[in-house]
């Protein structure tokens, strides 16, 4: 010890020092490990590389005792798995290192490699070129842990990792660097889910630990550690453990040094072969050599993908497998699969290969749609909400899509569908800072400036949709506007684009505009605009006057709108959302809280309520129903939002209106609503995209033709395949080899809508129905060129939501019923640990649990409750057809 204190004190040398004509004598091994999160790595796959390592002097630079180039050579290399396992179960058993390495591949490895290093740092990395990458990386791996500094701090360094920010402790003969992967900068690709609630966590660390002796290397032992989480379910991940040793076993007597007065011409007398190379790690691609075509592929899964069997967790996974070959595949072959498929199938081709979301994949689509031709509508649409939920869209996806709109688009409805779908691609890019790109300015000029040039409602309305996508916040004076001076449906779409904003956003204007609507200080506004003001009032931090005033109102306005705010209110106070304290000290003034005001009847409600609380995410349902004075359906809106601690999703929201349908049953219309148009139709967000709304009728002759050939069945809202996680990363590990990390999750879902009467029964119902199977693919694997070692994870879930509403409009208060029932719903997960060798020998252990998530019909308020008896109990059973 006291040498070694010596060595650091006296600043002989301030890195590891080597003493001459010695040649030092090591065993080393590098381990990898891949299994589940929680298991422990005594049953983990992986294998290890073992060897015997020479390292001696070759120079010393005369004028720096600092300056050293040392030789590497690494010998009687053995490769086995990482834990004892029976002789069936070994898939090296009985393969010498030459047959499992290849003859090319070990002569590599066992070439030797020389270092200068000063003051304990590589300088430069030499050796030879034309070898493989892989046996390259092996060589950088070793060579890196020879990289040492000997007095404590932080510093950037590159090793084999890339340039890292690494930490160094001291401490007499022992030193510990901690390298902090996250900071690495090496060329990898990758990419992460849009929403973090749906996305994969990374945890990594990295430590080495050295202990000297007589100034030099007497032990190493080096770990580092990846750690991947499903965000939404952490109990479910992946991770992988690399481990490096490196021990000394002997010093013998060795080769003397070389002369020589600089490092190049030294390099020259010991082989001229030698090249300085980086000595980070470079990229490494495996082959597939046994991989199944594109077109092979389809065929495979093809019977999963029909339009009624959409809903099943097979459908998801079939999609998610496409993918993954899409994203290897060139235009041409995916153009092969576009063309030779039928058209019940091929929407399917089509959001799969628009998921894929690679240059290939995109050039294939475009080239294959025209949006000249309306025949293609189906297809074309579903392209482009397939682009609305990219999970990581580029923007010369938002650059493709502007030029199309620029261009002639033969379906109006394709028109619209295209720049609803581009503000949402603004607002995936602006949060990603992508604000200030050019094409992402070009499209926010482009929506912002023919919504103020716009003359025609439909125009109008296409521009508002788009903008409740992009929640620019340079838009929100424009919608203030449409939102105050207009009417009906284009009035209530700004303002249902203001109430998605972040509070944060919403000025002293915005609130100061609200409250004017909500009280009519300036005109008489209808009543969905009216709470819809009430709403964004009440969820954006409202002072104690905002809400008494509101508290105030109730009593003095329409019938149902009374029920509503006073509903409105409870819930408030019953979820305990952000506003329930203000709203609870305005509630002790006797003159906002009294009997009168809240006991008024109606049949209007707003509910929130927990579908699921869990450690990780929990989802929340809301419902709300407006109805009008006569008993008709103002509006029913129904929500589900999931969120964590730091991040929210609006994973659905079906809004269904209808207006101006009085007249059918005679009755007088709400004040401010005498001159609206009959309407109904359906509208829905989808993780955070606001979709192009349904019409069910639109004027009164639609309306009666509608009622005389009605058949009551649903409309299609949504239906179709979506991405959901998409998490691909590529990781070098310290060892050499390269690992990767890939979390893809699907869903096929299927949402549909009806609204019936039946003027007879004097009875109204809608229903919306959710059918929807999710299922995730996890893979971590480490890929070296002679093996493959991962494991891989999956879950499955197949499930339904219905909602129904039925109303009786035959007296007043008339009986409303909302039902909420999800389906008992199975959920399977596995997970799969494995080894493999190009020849074919597998090992593989596979663990899996599956159980069935029981069915449950959601709680309403209980005046719900009871009116549901009432509407059952009354109802005979010769109800007949409807209408």
């Amino acid at each position: 010890i006291q040498n070694t204190v010596f060595a650091f004190q006296t600043g002989h040398t301030t890195g590891p020092s080597l003493n001459n004509d010695k040649l030092y004598k090591f065993a080393y091994s590098a381990e990898v490990y891949v299994d589940h999160v929680k298991a422990s790595l005594q049953k983990s796959a992986g294998y290890r590389i073992s060897s015997g390592v020479d390292v001696n002097l070759l120079w010393r630079n005369p004028d720096n005792d600092d300056d050293q180039l040392i030789k590497i050579m690494i010998k009687d290399v053995q490769v086995e798995n990482v834990n004892e396992r029976p002789d069936a179960k070994n898939i090296f058993k009985g393969k010498s290192t030459e047959k499992i390495l290849g003859k090319e591949y070990l002569e590599a490895l066992q070439r030797p490699i020389v270092l200068e290093l000063v003051r304990g740092k590589v300088k430069t990395f030499y050796s030879y070129q034309n070898e493989p990458a892989f046996t390259q990386n092996i060589k950088r791996g070793l060579a890196s842990l020879f990289q040492l500094q000997l007095h404590s701090g932080s510093t950037r360094e590159v090793d084999v990792s890339g340039k890292c920010n690494t930490t160094y402790h001291v401490r007499q003969d022992q030193v510990t660097k901690i390298k902090d992967l996250n900071s690495c900068e090496i060329a990898k690709e990758g990419f992460t889910s849009h929403n973090p609630i749906l996305d994969i966590s990374k945890k990594v660390t990295s430590a080495t630990i050295y202990v000297l002796e007589d100034s030099f290397v007497k032990s190493i032992k080096a770990e580092e550690n990846y750690v991947f989480l499903l965000n939404f379910r952490r109990k479910t991940g992946a991770k992988i453990v690399s481990k490096q040793r490196l021990e000394l076993k002997s010093v013998q007597a060795g080769p003397g040094l070389i002369a020589g007065k600089q490092v190049t011409g030294v390099i020259k007398t010991l082989d001229s072969s030698y090249v300085a190379m980086p000595l980070e790690a470079e990229p490494v691609k495996s082959e597939c050599k046994k991989c199944p075509s594109l077109s092979e592929h389809w065929k495979s899964i093809r019977e999963h993908m029909h339009p009624e069997k959409l809903s099943k967790a097979e459908a998801a996974k079939s999609f998610l497998s496409f993918i993954k070959s899409i994203r290897k595949a060139t235009k041409e072959e995916i153009l092969q699969v576009i063309r030779s498929e039928n058209k019940e199938l091929l929407p399917q081709v089509v959001d799969a290969v628009t998921s894929a979301q690679t240059p290939e994949s995109l050039e294939a689509m475009l080239e294959f749609l025209d949006f000249k031709d309306a025949s293609t509508f189906v297809l074309q649409e579903r392209f482009l909400y397939a682009c609305g939920f990219a999970s990581h869209p580029s923007e010369t996806l938002l650059k493709s899509l502007t030029d199309k709109f620029k261009g002639d688009i033969a379906n109006e409805e394709i028109r619209e569908t295209l720049v609803i779908v581009m503000g949402a691609l603004i607002r995936k890019l602006c949060d990603r800072g992508g604000c200030k790109l050019p094409f992402v300015v070009e499209a926010k000029r482009l929506i912002l400036n023919r919504l103020e040039k716009a003359k025609k409602d439909d125009n109008v309305r296409m521009y508002l949709l788009a903008l409740k996508n992009a929640l620019l916040p340079e838009a929100i004076p424009l919608l203030l506007k449409y939102t105050e001076s207009e009417e009906g449906h284009i009035s209530n779409l700004a303002a249902t684009a203001l109430q998605r904003y972040d509070p944060s956003f919403l000025t002293k204007e915005v609130k100061e505009t609200m409250n004017r609507i909500y009280h009519q200080n300036r005109k008489v506004h209808e009543k969905t605009v009216r709470t819809t003001a009430a709403a964004i009032i009440l969820n954006s931090n409202p002072s104690y006057m905002e809400v008494k005033n509101i508290l105030l109102s109730i009593g003095e306005l329409p019938m149902e709108m009374n029920k509503y705010m006073l509903s409105m209110i409870q819930d408030i106070i019953h979820f305990e959302m952000p506003s329930s304290k203000t709203v609870r000290k305005v509630l002790k003034d006797m003159r906002a809280h009294n009997y009168d005001r809240f006991s008024k009847m109606g049949s209007s409600s707003a509910y929130s309520g927990y579908i699921t609380r869990g450690p990780d995410v929990s989802s929340t349902y809301s419902l709300d129903i407006l109805y009008s004075g006569s008993g008709i359906l103002r509006r029913s809106n129904m929500n589900i939002h999931i969120f964590d601690r730091n991040a929210e999703l609006h994973a659905s929201q079906v809004v269904i209106e209808a207006q101006g349908l009085e007249s059918i049953i005679a009755a007088t219309p709400d004040e401010g609503e005498e001159n609206l148009d009959s309407f109904a139709g359906m509208s829905a967000i989808l993780f955070d995209v606001q979709l192009r709304p349904v019409t069910f009728f639109q004027g009164y002759g639609d309306l009666m033709s509608k009622m005389l050939s009605a058949t009551g069945d649903p409309m299609n809202v949504v239906k179709g395949l979506i991405l959901l996680t998409d998490y691909s990363q590529e990781i070098q590990l310290q060892a050499g080899p390269m690992a990767s990390a890939e979390f893809l999750g699907g869903l096929a879902i299927d949402i549909s809508g009806g609204m019936e009467f039946s003027l007879w029964y004097r009875e109204s119902k809608t229903n919306v129905k959710n059918r929807v199977a999710v299922f995730l693919a996890g893979n971590t694997e480490v890929d070296s060129f002679f093996v493959k070692t991962g494991v891989e994870t999956t879950l499955e879930v197949e499930t339904a939501l219905d909602f129904i509403s039925t109303v009786q409009f035959s007296q007043y208060p008339f009986l409303v019923c909302m039902q909420m029932e999800r389906i008992e719903s199975p959920f399977r997960s596995h997970v799969t640990k494995y080894e493999s060798l190009p020849s074919g020998r597998r090992y593989t252990a596979r663990r899996g649990k599956a159980v069935v998530l029981a069915g449950n019909e959601y709680p309403l308020h209980q005046e719900n409750s009871n009116m549901c008896r009432k509407v059952f109990g009354a109802k005979s059973d010769s109800t007949g057809g409807w209408f």
